[in-house]
């Protein structure tokens, strides 16, 4: 069929033609925007699952939402050697002027600006000459006494402080989107959380809706010990049946295009409900079929086709990271199934110590590539990682 009218989007963090699935989540954030905006108290969101079932499509969505209802928001992808401060201030600048021409006193942002350049340029971590170099796009002086002591977290509880302030002026609220959640260092978790806890506490209409990877909640704890309490975690994981269906057939339907119920449950059996998948598989049954109604003969031939391109594109560029002796490490947990694996079993399979592969483990949690399931285990952050350890010569 025509290729140029193909719906499918497989793509990191790009929202597919039918957001299927997910109408639980939004409905919630939906009931989470209209507390917070009444003054009532909420908790800010944290959202958890493996790569590939959507969370920054997800995250994003949530953001939308909150323009509609005219908040401010701003949004950043977290990265382990990059400054927060920074992140954030930039984030909160984009936030406040998207509600910057409804708000009557001008002097009010331009004291809240103060504070947010005050805020970057006090980064204890950052060189001086960058430091002076900053500006927050609009020219104000930085404040004095607000957001400037160089220590994070009493630093971005004043600025989330100052920020909230300014929306309370309009009714509405304020909402910081951080992506990759997990990869935010361990000063600024705690900054996070601090900040969190004491905006709760107010009751300040602004929150953090954060995603990341499974382990992200223990990274929370491990920081600070009330963020079990502190968040509400929302577990992102595989669509069911029925949810999988509809993200295949409602663009096709819009398009003059069927699917018969074989090529559902064959293009369901290969993409195990994961969304990246199905827009995978579902692109290249589309080009491989002369006509509709799509058919399971055309999703047997199309699959070798997206396997190969999830082999380059999702799988073999996250192996390409790892160094020899990661690969080894991934290539023992992959041998013992796709389940959660002890480290004492990937110790006892290659035939060495526990504590010998520690640096290797550790490495690969911190580049993303498997993440501690629970204590003593570890499992890979993508799904179907250890099928393709397995079909890859060694």
């Amino acid at each position: 069929m025509d290729p140029v009218r193909n719906p499918y989007a497989p793509g990191a963090g790009q929202r597919p033609p039918e957001l299927a699935g997910r109408d639980r989540e939004l409905a919630q954030f939906d009931v989470v925007l209209e507390r917070v905006a009444a003054g009532r108290p909420e908790r800010s969101l944290v959202l958890t699952g493996l790569r590939g079932v959507g969370k920054t499509v997800l995250l994003n969505a949530m953001r939308s939402a909150a323009i509609a209802r005219l908040w401010g928001t701003g949004k950043i992808e977290a990265r382990p050697d990059s400054s927060l401060r920074r992140a954030v201030a930039g984030a909160l600048h984009m936030a406040v002027r998207e509600i910057a021409p409804r708000h009557r006193a001008p002097e009010r942002i331009d004291a809240f600006l103060g504070v947010l350049k005050a805020f970057a340029v006090h980064d204890p971590a950052a060189p001086k000459n960058a430091r002076l170099r900053w500006q927050p796009g609009i020219d104000v002086p930085a404040s004095r006494g607000r957001a400037d002591s160089g220590d994070l977290e009493i630093d971005l509880t004043e600025l989330f402080g100052a920020a909230a302030s300014v929306a309370t002026d309009l009714g509405v609220g304020m909402a910081l989107f951080v992506d990759e959640l997990q990869d935010v260092p361990a000063e600024g978790v705690s900054a996070l959380c601090t900040a969190c806890h004491e905006l709760s506490q107010s009751r300040s209409p602004l929150i953090v809706v954060g995603a990341g990877l499974p382990h992200l909640p223990a990274v929370l704890s491990s920081s600070k010990s009330y963020s079990e309490r502190l968040f509400r975690y929302l577990l992102i994981d595989r669509l069911d049946r029925p949810s999988a269906d509809r993200a295949l057939t409602v663009p096709a339907d819009r398009e003059g295009v069927a699917f018969t119920v074989e090529a559902l449950d064959a293009l369901y059996a290969a993409a195990d409900g994961f969304p990246y998948f199905i827009q995978s598989y579902g692109k290249v049954a589309w080009d491989a079929a002369p006509e509709t109604p799509i058919t399971d003969k055309d999703v047997l031939v199309s699959a070798p086709e997206a396997e190969a391109e999830l082999a380059v594109g999702f799988f073999g560029s996250r192996y390409e990271r790892a160094t020899p002796a990661e690969r080894e490490y991934m290539r023992a947990m992959a041998a013992l199934g796709d389940r959660p694996v002890g480290s004492a079993e990937v110790a006892e399979a290659l035939g060495r110590r526990p504590s010998s592969l520690s640096p290797a483990r550790d490495s690969l949690i911190k580049k993303g590539l498997v993440y501690s399931a629970e204590r003593g285990s570890i499992a890979f952050t993508v799904p179907h990682f250890g099928r393709y350890l397995r079909d890859q010569p060694a």
